[in-house]
């Protein structure tokens, strides 16, 4: 018999509903695999919270409209949930500073609405600002493809969950790549969606717009299926939205329906494709694709070709010489209103947060509406190129999963500089507030430290609320590519 691990999250959502699989027994499936494992995925685990959420579940029978019913999933730590402490993956909020929250954040209360089940906290790096999850609260979040390497921040935690089979799927945020990074260096698909389209952390609470939540799974069936839990609906079937800024959501199931059918709701399965190797960083830092980065891109083109998409190149994007300084102002300007004013606990803090909230508090209120004004001038320039297309194909990454310890823990200007160079790609479609899903296409040599290979992905970039046509094209690559038939040797 598959064990239940190795069956995906539409497969195991389907089992509990129709009664086939026990609410319980499945929890503590995933539980045990959680405990086992030595690879840093978990900040905290909960099972007697989770066996109770669990039974409660299988008392009351599955409710309608809760599209994830008894399906195990965990929080990441950077968000709230009632009666578990909320690490921040940071010395200043351990010890005596623990801070366990008395009420759910709203994605934990969506997510909850949806019948899901939280077995714990994945582990996020300090305040979610590194691209990699190595804090100094616990151990990092190693790679199961190659327990040395990184497995990408700041969704690090979930991602390794998810990939070592500790989690069928896993909920994650992205404020400029930190669901997308995490997904490319551990061979998953991770969705950010559009800015505006998820009621609960849909970007438009966060500065500048950047901020989402988005799915991290092993399929593209299944980051459907989890982002159709992420938006709650109506008995109508509309998405009640808080905010008057938003982007509309599709009729419910239509996003899985996209994953499965290959298809958007009006059939559409072709589509015409850019492909581009532009960076908003590359006038400001080293940065440029990698040989396995092409390879990877390269696979991508070819397989989209024979599936008879129409593939072009969109030629040569100059870069906005602002960008860079405009970004940088507004992620020290977030930065700035982390709620530390102790000294003693500000020094708690990593070199690199520090150095942004330190550099954020010092920052005129000038320049951040400078940054801000920039940073939307770029945005109506992205979003107008990516508008020519359905989609546009980029690399994932600039290069493989980086090894533990490569990014500079003392020199926080270095360690900025060497994150732009290994994702080049990701922030500026959360400045331009565009949906975005990364899929792994090809696997790295063996060799004995990853005697299966390495991930290398790629990122499909879409119009603002082209979910479907991203998850339709996902699809269509996994059905050709069969990334889901790999397993890293963690498994």
């Amino acid at each position: 018999m598959t064990a239940l691990h190795d069956r995906t999250a539409l497969d195991l959502r389907d089992g509990l509903r129709a009664g086939d699989l026990d609410p319980v027994a499945v929890v503590d499936h995933f539980l045990a695999r959680a405990a086992a494992s030595d690879l840093g995925a978990f900040a905290t685990i909960t099972p007697d919270a989770a066996r109770a959420r669990a039974s409660a579940l299988a008392a009351d029978g599955p409710a309608a409209g809760a599209v994830l019913w008894g399906l195990p999933l965990a929080d990441k730590d950077l968000g709230d949930r009632a009666g578990v402490p909320t690490g921040f993956g940071s010395r200043a909020w351990a010890g005596e500073h623990r801070y366990v929250p008395e009420v759910s954040g709203d994605v934990a209360q969506v997510l909850d609405a949806a019948g899901a089940v939280s077995i714990g906290k994945t582990a996020a790096p300090e305040l979610g600002f590194p691209a990699t999850t190595e804090p100094l609260t616990g151990p990092p979040a190693r790679n199961p493809w190659d327990p040395g390497r990184s497995a990408g921040g700041s969704s690090g935690g979930a991602a390794v969950a998810v990939a070592a089979g500790l989690l069928p799927v896993a909920p994650g945020s992205d404020g400029g790549g930190s669901i997308r990074i995490p997904a490319a260096a551990c061979g998953l698909v991770g969705l950010k969606p559009t800015r505006g389209l998820l009621p609960a952390g849909g970007g438009v609470e966060s500065l500048g717009g950047l901020v989402v939540h988005g799915p991290i799974a092993r399929t593209t069936a299944d980051a459907a299926l989890l982002l159709e839990g992420l938006l709650p609906r109506d008995a109508d079937g509309t998405v009640p939205h808080p905010r008057t800024l938003r982007t509309a959501a599709g009729p419910a199931g239509s996003y899985l329906a996209a994953a499965v059918d290959g298809a958007t709701p009006d059939g559409r399965s072709t589509f015409r494709v850019g492909v581009s190797t532009f960076s908003a960083w590359q006038d400001a830092y080293d940065v440029a694709p990698g040989p396995e980065a092409l390879a990877a891109l390269h696979d991508a083109v070819t397989a989209l070709g024979g599936l008879g998409h129409d593939v072009e190149d969109t030629g040569r994007w100059d870069p906005d010489p602002r960008y860079a300084p405009a970004f940088r102002a507004l992620w020290m300007a977030g930065a700035s209103a982390v709620p530390l004013d102790d000294p003693e606990r500000l020094a708690l803090l990593e070199p690199l947060s520090r150095w942004l909230v330190e550099q954020g508090r010092a920052l005129p209120a000038r320049a951040l509406a400078q940054a801000l004004t920039d940073l939307a001038r770029f945005e109506r320039t992205m979003v107008a190129r990516v508008e020519r297309y359905d989609a546009v194909l980029l690399p994932a990454m600039a290069m493989t999963p980086r090894p533990l310890g490569w990014y500079d823990a003392e020199d926080p200007e270095r360690s900025f500089a060497q994150q732009c160079a290994y994702t080049p790609y990701t922030s500026m479609l959360n400045v331009a507030g565009l949906p975005a899903v990364t899929v792994p296409v090809r696997w790295t040599e063996p060799d004995a430290a990853a005697p299966a290979g390495l991930p290398m992905g790629v990122q499909l970039a879409g119009r603002p609320g082209s979910e479907h046509v991203l998850l339709a094209l996902a699809a269509q690559l996994e059905e050709r590519l069969r990334w889901p038939d790999r397993r890293p040797p963690a498994w």
